[in-house]
C-alpha cells in the first residue's frame, strides 16, 4: 500500500473520529481501539496498549497523543502530522464557531439534547473497550490486583501520575526485585518533579493581554498538563483568571463546558479562551501553542516503545502502566456512568448500544449519531 494510501486512510478515520467523538478521552480511546484494532486490523490489541501506556506517561491530550502516535505507527512521519491535525481539526473549527456565536450573542449554543442522548451510547462504547482491553492487558494475578488497588486509589482522590508510575514500579519489583532496582531510571522522579515544578511559573500580578504572551501560556500548559481535560481547569483558573485578569470565572467556566459539550479533544477550550481574548488569531494561537508539545513527545517517544517492551525490566514497567491505565478508566466510566444514566431513556440507550456492539458489532459512529439523534428527539417532545 503506498504512503498516500495509508495517509488518506489516517486523514479520513481521524477527521470522522474528531467529529462524533463525544464524552472526552476515555470515549475516544474505546473508539480508536475499535476502528484500529478491530475493524482496520493496523495494530494489534497488545500494540495498541503499549502506545496507551506510552500517551499516559508524557504530557498532554492523551487521546490525541494516541492519534498521533497511530498515525507514525501507520505512516511515518508524514503519518504522525496527519492524523493529529485531523483528529483536532474538526473540534477546532466547531469551538470558533462556538466562540462566535457566544462573543455575538453572550451564551452558548444549546447541545442538551445531543449531550443527552450521546452519553449513554459512551458508556456502552467504553465499557465494551475496556472488556475488551483487560481481557488482553491483564495477564497474570498481579496485574488484576495492581489494576483494581489503582482504581481504588483512583477513586478516594490519589494522583494519576503518582499511581501509572508506582503500578510500573510494583510490577518491576515483583518479577526482578533487587535486579531491577540496581537499573532503576531516574524518569519517574523527573515526571513527578516536573508539573508541579512548572505549573506555578505564572507572575502573580496583571499581565498586558498579547498574542505572544497567549502563545507561551498555552504552549507551557500543554507541556506540563499531566490528567485528564479537568485539571486544565486549575491551570486557567491560576494564571487567566486568577494572576493575569484575562477572563473571569463566569468566562473560565463557558470555556471548559465549550470543550466538553463538542467532540473531540476536550484541549479546545484554549481554542474558545483564545477567541474571546483575541479572535480569530486568538483561537488559532490559543490551539497552536496548547498542541505543539504533544506532537513534539510522541515525535521523542513513539520510536522508542517498541524498544521499551523489548527490554524485559522495561516491558515490566509498561505492563504494570497499561493495567494502571485501564484502571483509571474505570474511574472515570464510573463518574461517567452516573452522569449519564439518568431515566429510563438514558438506561434503554446505553443497553441497547451494548447490545448492538457485541452482538451485531456496529460501527460506534452510528451508534453516537443515533443517540444524538434520539436526544433531540426526546428534548424536543419534553419541550412540546
Amino acid at each position: 500500500m503506498s504512503l498516500a494510501t495509508k495517509l488518506k486512510e489516517l486523514a479520513l478515520l481521524f477527521f470522522k473520529l474528531g467529529t462524533i467523538a463525544f464524552g472526552g478521552p476515555a470515549a475516544h480511546i474505546a473508539m480508536i481501539e475499535d476502528e484500529v484494532v478491530r475493524r482496520r486490523r493496523w495494530l494489534t490489541r497488545e500494540e495498541f496498549l503499549d502506545l496507551l501506556a506510552a500517551t499516559n506517561l508524557i504530557p498532554g491530550p492523551n487521546s490525541t497523543e494516541l492519534a498521533i502516535h497511530i498515525g507514525h505507527r501507520r505512516a511515518g512521519w508524514p503519518g504522525l502530522i496527519v492524523a493529529g491535525a485531523c483528529f483536532i481539526l474538526p473540534a477546532f473549527a466547531i469551538v470558533l464557531a462556538i466562540s462566535w456565536s457566544y462573543v455575538a450573542f453572550g451564551k452558548l449554543p444549546q447541545a442538551a439534547g445531543i449531550l443527552y442522548g450521546v452519553k449513554p451510547v459512551v458508556i456502552a462504547i467504553v465499557a465494551q473497550a475496556l472488556w475488551k482491553l483487560g481481557t488482553a492487558a491483564i495477564k497474570t494475578s498481579l496485574l488484576a490486583f495492581v489494576g483494581v488497588a489503582v482504581a481504588l486509589a483512583n477513586f478516594l482522590g490519589t494522583n494519576e501520575l503518582l499511581l501509572l508510575l508506582l503500578a510500573g514500579v510494583v510490577v518491576c519489583l515483583a518479577r526482578f526485585g533487587k535486579h531491577w532496582l540496581t537499573r532503576k531510571a531516574s524518569m519517574p522522579a523527573f515526571f513527578l518533579g516536573l508539573g508541579p515544578a512548572l505549573k506555578g511559573t505564572a507572575a502573580a500580578t496583571g499581565l498586558a493581554f498579547g498574542l505572544g504572551p497567549l502563545f507561551l501560556f498555552f504552549l507551557k500548559t500543554g507541556a506540563v498538563l499531566f490528567g485528564s481535560g479537568y485539571v486544565l481547569l486549575a491551570f486557567l483558573r491560576a494564571d487567566l483568571v486568577e494572576h493575569w485578569h484575562w477572563l473571569t470565572e463566569s468566562q473560565l467556566l463557558d470555556a471548559v463546558a465549550a470543550g466538553q459539550i463538542t467532540p473531540g479533544p476536550v484541549f479546545t477550550t484554549a481554542t474558545f479562551v483564545g477567541y474571546i481574548l483575541g479572535g480569530f488569531k486568538g483561537g488559532v494561537v490559543a490551539t497552536i501553542g496548547i498542541f505543539i508539545p504533544a506532537f513534539v513527545f510522541v515525535a521523542l517517544s513513539g520510536p522508542l516503545v517498541p524498544r521499551m517492551r523489548r527490554s524485559p525490566v522495561i516491558g515490566a514497567f509498561l505492563d504494570g502502566v497499561v493495567v494502571a491505565s485501564l484502571g483509571l478508566m474505570v474511574v472515570v466510566t464510573f463518574a461517567l456512568l452516573r452522569n449519564a444514566v439518568v431515566d429510563w431513556l438514558t438506561l434503554l440507550l446505553a443497553a441497547v448500544s451494548l447490545f448492538l456492539l457485541i452482538r451485531c458489532k456496529i460501527n460506534s459512529a452510528w451508534l453516537v449519531l443515533g443517540g444524538a439523534c434520539a436526544g433531540s428527539a426526546s428534548v424536543l417532545i419534553g419541550s412540546a
